[in-house]
């Protein structure tokens, strides 16, 4: 059958993250590879066994993302533009199909990545904004943002992150590589955004890392205590795990 590769956006705010969840052979739970295998099938006419849809990455309950990406095999050949309006007819409001592309029978939206992208936006406002609630994580404490940016370099190059891994990483293992980091204060919006890529990231890292950092620009952390939680290897000495409100997969590239 063709295999089809599309980049989809969606709204986390409803689902219970991207991965289907089911129990006793029944969706339990409301997510995103739930919706997506839906429509594909309906499209495909209710095929036996039914297609399943494969992400590019299992985003957790509430992140939002710009570019997820998944492959799945279909039994006709559709033009692009075409299939991506179909399930977009057929999709809820809160799951958005940006492209629908004809790749090679090997292509794998998980196995074959080489790097990912995330991005973080933090709220600084001293309240919670009713508007920015589910899309930002909220931080009413002062930051410095020097500190933090003083910081950014340590997360740089590969480490074994394990003071970053939640209890629910399933991993062989806990090295990583991470190739950029960086940070912008959005003034007129109240915002800090964080962009962080790397070749892959482990269960909540970058929620961890975030709340590291949040530490940092607080004071409570040295501003280099990333060098030092790196060596221990210790995720308790990590504590703090940012929102998930405000974080976003943003991109994902591949080996051409």
């Amino acid at each position: 059958m063709p295999r089809y590769k599309a980049i989809v956006a969606y709204d986390g705010t409803d689902f219970f993250g991207f991965q289907l969840q089911t129990k006793n052979g029944v969706e339990s739970a409301r997510t995103v590879q739930g919706e997506l295998n839906k429509v594909v099938n309906q499209m495909a006419k209710k095929p036996q066994p039914p297609i399943k849809v494969v992400g590019a990455s299992r985003t957790d309950t509430g992140v939002h993302a710009f570019g997820q990406v998944v492959h799945f095999d279909f039994p006709y050949d559709i033009a692009s533009d075409k299939f991506r309006k179909g399930l977009n007819t057929l999709l809820p409001r809160d799951i958005l199909v940006k492209s629908v592309t004809r790749v090679s029978d090997d292509f794998h939206a998980r196995f074959n990545t080489h790097a990912k992208r995330y991005i973080y936006r933090i709220s600084t406002l001293d309240y919670t904004d009713p508007f920015k609630r589910h899309y930002t994580g909220h931080f009413h404490w002062h930051l410095d943002v020097d500190r933090m940016k003083s910081a950014l370099s340590d997360f740089i190059g590969e480490h074994d992150f394990a003071s970053f891994a939640a209890s629910g990483n399933e991993t062989a293992t806990t090295v990583r590589r991470i190739t950029r980091v960086e940070l912008t204060e959005k003034v007129e919006e109240h915002e800090l955004v964080l962009v962080f890529e790397g070749n892959a990231f482990l269960y909540n890292q970058i929620r961890i890392m975030v709340g590291v950092l949040l530490e940092i620009g607080t004071g409570r952390r040295p501003v280099h205590d990333i060098q030092r939680l790196i060596a221990v290897k210790d995720r308790e000495q990590a504590r703090f795990t940012a929102p998930a409100s405000g974080l976003y997969l943003d991109e994902i590239s591949y080996n051409d």
